[in-house]
């Protein structure tokens, strides 16, 4: 088995500093020395993976490098009794496709800690079209309804709302009885936020308050932001008493300029929506609950299948702004 070869999509550094990306030949020996080896079905490409891809240093260390942060199989061989032979897996988050070699890749080896079992009432494909965008929405509204937020209180604002996260947490809070605001700078797509269910949407400069202003007038109950920056200080000053901002991106920038009157004066929640070492009880939860509670509808409207030798491409799409929806490499 050690001397099987198999397809792996690598970015290696350059002598000048510029970075390439090919499919190259390896053999499952090339593989992290882990527990468990899985045969990849499917792999899902998200904005950190195009960072990775790019020689980004902050998501990636040291190349040559395998990425990819989502990956869904079968397992081939297994040293602890959790899994074995045959078994379907999901894996995402910890250091999976970081400065661990990633999902692009026909063989994964990983630590018996990092797969989940796939849930029943779910197929390997699925869970690679809700992949870490469905978990870190699933897991945002989770969050916010521990600290209270419910329907009645108001629309709830999505921030970035055509990307991964954005579109899986317009799904998801409009499935689960809320209104939402979709905020985007993407005319063309105002017909594919509605058809997810988002009743009203707002130009992104709609949260990009510049008047220097502490508070704002209540324009949404709460908010998912995936972008950060000043759209992050706008969705917390304008947000209603006692809601909840679930903060999981930074698109625009990790800089955050606010005050302290929103939080003291409205009470308002700031939640850090953190997924790469979320407790492994609450992971179990929210994959169950995105199987069978949460089960999204119709999410193939969401997918665009690719192959291996299509994801260079697909890559070069997402970093230039003009992806939506999830990307998903089937092996």
């Amino acid at each position: 088995m050690e001397e099987l070869e198999y397809k792996a999509f690598i970015v290696r550094e350059m002598e000048d500093g510029s970075f390439s990306r090919a499919i190259e030949t390896k053999k499952v020996a090339d593989l992290p020395a882990h527990e468990v080896l899985i045969k990849v079905k499917y792999a899902a490409l998200n904005y950190k993976d195009a960072l990775s891809a790019s020689g980004h240093k902050g998501i990636t260390k040291n190349y040559p490098h395998v990425p990819g942060v989502d990956a869904a199989g079968i397992v081939v061989a297994s040293s602890t009794n959790e899994f074995k032979e045959g078994d379907e897996v999901i894996v995402t988050s910890y250091d999976f496709g970081m400065n661990t070699s990633g999902g692009f890749q026909e063989y994964i080896r990983v630590p018996a800690s990092w797969p989940v079992h796939l849930p029943k009432n779910m197929s390997l494909e699925e869970s690679m079209i809700l992949g870490t965008g469905a978990f870190t929405a699933a897991l945002s509204l989770f969050k916010m309804e521990q600290n209270g937020q419910e329907p009645k209180m108001g629309k709830v604002l999505v921030t970035g709302s055509t990307g991964g996260v954005g579109s899986m947490a317009v799904k998801l809070l409009h499935q689960n009885g809320y209104e939402v605001i979709a905020s985007t700078g993407k005319e063309s797509e105002h017909e594919y936020l509605h058809s997810l269910g988002a009743d009203e949407i707002i130009d992104r400069k709609e949260v990009d308050d510049k008047s220097g202003r502490p508070l704002l007038r209540y324009q949404w109950a709460g908010a998912i932001d995936t972008v950060g920056d000043n759209t992050l200080a706008t969705c917390i000053k304008a947000c209603g008493r006692n809601g909840s901002i679930a903060v999981c991106g930074l698109v625009q920038s990790p800089n955050l300029n606010t005050t302290v009157y929103p939080f003291i004066l409205n009470g308002v929640n700031v939640l850090g929506i953190e997924t790469a070492e979320t407790p492994r009880s609450i992971r179990l939860k929210i994959w169950e609950l995105l199987a069978n509670e949460w089960k999204l509808k119709n999410i193939d409207a969401l997918k665009s299948i690719i192959s291996l030798d299509q994801l260079n491409a697909s890559i070069d799409q997402m970093l230039q702004g003009n992806s939506k929806g999830r990307t998903v490499v089937k092996f």
